[in-house]
């Protein structure tokens, strides 16, 4: 396995500080900058995989490579979701890692073992239906991180409740490493103290939260971001 660097981005997560991670609803140059100027500490993009929750399909890495080449130079720590079916071959994951990007993420279901041999840190996604021998088989991938993406695609968009957040208790409770919580919910400023107090290491904001556009992006990531730091 990969000897993975200590980065900004991990040492934030392990060490408390709470950054906030933002997903781009698409692959637009202006949105990213957006989260950016609005204070996003991260910028997670897609590769190999459908969107649910906007419909966007993201293509290959031959076809999104121009992009993150762009993205590249904007200067934040990067993360890729790596695919579902399909995911980038060994050659492509040395390029993303060329480019900068120190980690990637897919459903612990659609890992597949030579993406475990790439330079990119891993964070396993749990899904809805995942269980505790799941969540021990993320604690054995050395170096690894995880997501815990496991509220119903029913409750997309719906607020943070007690019930999401005992369940984020009830994984980060038995996890020796930093747990990202997507918006599959609808996060608010609020629930930032929520997450934290949950053992989250870091709110990943997705479009149920910073829509699709850059105003949107700024209206929603900027209040976000100050509840968090505090």
């Amino acid at each position: 396995m990969p000897a993975y660097p200590e980065t900004r981005l991990t040492r934030a997560l392990r060490n408390a500080e709470f950054p906030v991670i933002v997903s781009l609803a698409r692959h637009d140059l202006d949105l990213a900058k957006a989260a950016i100027d609005s204070g996003a500490f991260a910028i997670k993009v897609h590769l190999n995989a459908y969107h649910r929750a906007t419909g966007t399909t993201f293509g290959s890495f031959a076809e999104e490579q121009p992009f993150f080449e762009d993205l590249a130079t904007l200067g934040v720590p990067l993360l890729v979701m790596a695919g579902q079916e399909k995911v980038p071959d060994a050659r492509e994951m040395d390029a993303l890692a060329a480019l900068g990007f120190e980690g990637f993420n897919i459903y612990l279901s659609d890992m597949q073992s030579h993406l475990l041999q790439s330079r990119l840190r891993p964070i396993p996604a749990l899904g809805e239906a995942s269980t505790d021998e799941d969540l021990q088989r993320i604690l054995g991938i050395p170096g690894a991180m995880m997501e815990a993406s496991v509220a119903s695609f029913a409750d997309y968009g719906k607020p943070l409740e007690e019930t999401d957040l005992a369940r984020y208790r009830a994984i980060t409770s038995k996890a020796s490493l930093p747990v990202i919580a997507p918006s599959q919910k609808r996060f608010v400023p609020d629930d930032m103290t929520k997450l934290r107090d949950a053992g989250i290491a870091a709110p990943l904001l997705g479009v149920v939260v910073t829509g699709t556009t850059p105003a949107s992006m700024r209206a929603a990531v900027q209040p976000i971001v100050a509840a968090a730091q505090h």
